[in-house]
């Protein structure tokens, strides 16, 4: 059997992780609204144990099933914990072989929990060496076509740069922590920072800052045209509930 061929029937299939997981939820706030516009799904050990301990456990072999249970946990805990916002979902793109067949398991997830495929978000890391850009544009299009969100997680961290917005049209960008920390005291942080907030205005894409942890980051950010944050400093990701905004940070 082939490893398409293998990932598929796990995908029909539903095999199970060999290891539990589940979800804590934390905050992408709209700074203008003063509104959560959506909660990033992270996963945690089955008692809420760091994500590094579950990474461990993900291999080759296990790697297609940990991807579907990703999706289905974090679709149930969202319900669970009466979400109305947008649940963002981060996904493996290589571990995505016929992006309308690998969905099904995760549109059943959302009908048996009655959690609205509409406020799906689905977030691909920059991290991710992408062996092969025609597959991943295919799921791109074809989430979007389904009326999912679909967002580039960790931008400047990776591989491809800014090559990567025009190449993979997502709706959303989300700024690596490492471009947010200490911005503003790192014009050369600030500089490309402001070159890719243009190209995202120019191809209609929304930028997203994470990571955001001081007063001082969060109003230099502001003042770029920044209206969608993340991080410590506005509320700190809580297991498998959704957890209070500081919103004084904002004054």
């Amino acid at each position: 059997m082939s490893e398409q061929e293998s990932g598929c029937r796990i995908c029909r299939d539903g095999e199970a992780l060999p290891f539990a997981i589940s979800m804590a939820f934390q905050p992408i706030v709209q700074a203008s609204a003063r509104e959560v516009f959506a909660y990033e799904a992270l996963v945690r050990g089955p008692a809420g144990e760091p994500a590094a301990g579950v990474f461990e456990q993900v291999n080759q072999g296990n790697r297609y099933a940990f991807d579907q249970a990703c999706r289905i946990r974090a679709i149930e805990c969202a319900a669970a914990a009466g979400m109305q916002t947008y649940l963002s979902i981060n996904f493996m793109p290589n571990a995505v072989y016929e992006p309308e067949r690998c969905i099904q398991t995760t549109l059943a997830t959302a009908r048996k929990a009655d959690f609205p495929m509409e406020r799906l978000i689905f977030e691909i890391t920059e991290g991710e060496r992408i062996d092969e850009p025609d597959h991943l544009n295919d799921i791109i299009r074809y989430y979007q076509s389904q009326g999912f969100l679909t967002a580039i997680d960790d931008f400047g961290a990776g591989y491809a740069g800014l090559g990567l917005l025009a190449d993979f049209r997502t709706d959303l960008v989300k700024l690596d922590m490492n471009l947010v920390r200490d911005i503003d005291q790192r014009e050369g942080r600030q500089s490309i920072a402001r070159a890719t907030l243009a190209v995202c205005r120019d191809l209609n894409i929304r930028a997203i800052a994470e990571g955001v942890e001081t007063r001082a980051e969060l109003d230099t950010l502001r003042a770029m045209g920044i209206d969608l944050f993340q991080g410590y400093l506005l509320a700190r990701p809580a297991f498998e509930q959704l957890p209070e905004v500081d919103w004084s940070v904002l004054d």
